[in-house]
């Protein structure tokens, strides 16, 4: 059975296009077909919450058009309606920003039922319905789109989602979702412009109530980013942060480690230098420990990490076994081991 479908291309596509950015993934709905019809054509359905597809050439995933209707709080609170009935602007409209509700017909066309185009112009992010106020996510998605193209928010979106914030809707975040969008925006090219929106409608000071300054720039990777943002805390604010955001464990053990090692990043004498490699497990993860260099660069007006690079040169060419070899007995290693690379951190001192 020959089977004829409506595909557009929906969302950050269609928004990345007009901006001249590069495409990474594309997004495509479906109207006017039934699962029944898109597997007939040879698609492969994939989707639990609602009807997802394959395509069977390229492997990209097809949406067939749907509405959502509010059941419940939080994100997953939603009733999904999806039939061939479902036009695109009724899809298009379920979307959270103007700019994410545009899409492109197979011939090229633009459809923009709610003037994407002209806020994408104008530089602005604006929600597309009241529907908004139904996903407390959003807020974040829009802060993130902040950090991301530096758009201001349109006064009436800002107000929207201030008025989230003090009904309690926002109180439904799930806290993976909130790491999830938060981990994004902090890899933005404007982080800062992320925080600044979450002050703005009152969720900052709800979700990260430890942050008391936040830093004017912002470079590296993920772990990196989050220690410097954490870096003015004590080790119980730094915990209850990540616990509260569901940090993963490598950007939350390198904030960790910041704080406890931050007395020793400035030394420049051998045994508390010696006394940093082995709080910072430096020899047996110098990945870690680079990456803690890194941030203190960032953090510490002045810092220069070569003093500490050139100790930790001369403490790993310690012979450990000639060490070993030496000892009476294998309780006396660590002792002589220490000494013995303590006198090597003195010497190779410029």
């Amino acid at each position: 059975m020959k089977v004829s479908l409506t595909i557009y291309v929906v969302g950050g596509a269609v928004r990345d296009e007009l901006l001249g950015l590069p495409v990474q993934d594309r997004d495509y709905v479906v109207v006017g077909a039934t699962p029944e019809e898109m597997v007939a054509a040879g698609f492969k359905p994939v989707g639990r919450d609602f009807p997802v597809f394959l395509h069977p050439r390229t492997h990209e995933e097809h949406a067939l058009a749907r509405t959502e209707r509010k059941s419940g709080r939080g994100y997953k609170g939603f009733t999904v309606y999806s039939a061939p009935d479902v036009t695109l602007e009724q899809d298009l409209a379920r979307r959270d920003l103007t700019i994410n509700a545009m899409a492109k017909k197979p011939d090229g066309t633009l459809v923009d039922p709610f003037n994407g185009k002209k806020d994408l112009e104008n530089k602005v992010l604006r929600h597309v319905s009241a529907a908004f106020a139904e996903d407390p996510v959003r807020i974040l998605r829009v802060a993130r789109f902040a950090a991301r193209f530096g758009f201001c928010i349109a006064d009436e979106t800002l107000a929207l989602m201030k008025r989230m914030v003090e009904s309690g809707e926002a109180s439904h975040l799930v806290a993976e979702r909130v790491w999830q969008e938060f981990a994004k925006g902090l890899t933005e090219p404007q982080p800062g412009r992320m925080f600044e929106a979450l002050e703005d409608c009152g969720l900052g000071p709800k979700l990260l109530s430890e942050l008391t300054t936040i830093p004017k720039s912002f470079s590296g990777p993920l772990a990196v980013r989050f220690t410097l943002l954490c870096w003015p805390l004590d080790e119980t604010a730094i915990k209850s942060l990540c616990e509260r955001l569901r940090v993963p464990n490598d950007e939350r053990d390198l904030a960790l480690l910041a704080c406890r090692t931050q007395g020793l990043l400035q030394s420049s004498q051998a045994g508390e230098l010696l006394n940093l490699f082995k709080r910072a497990d430096a020899f047996r993860r110098p990945e870690r420990f680079a990456l803690l260099l890194e941030a203190a660069g960032i953090a510490v007006p002045g810092f220069g990490p070569g003093t500490i690079q050139t100790a930790l040169a001369a403490a790993e060419a310690v012979d450990a076994g000639e060490i070993a070899r030496r000892a009476s007995t294998p309780a006396e290693i660590p002792a002589l081991l220490d000494r013995e690379r303590e006198k090597a951190i003195e010497k190779g001192k410029p």
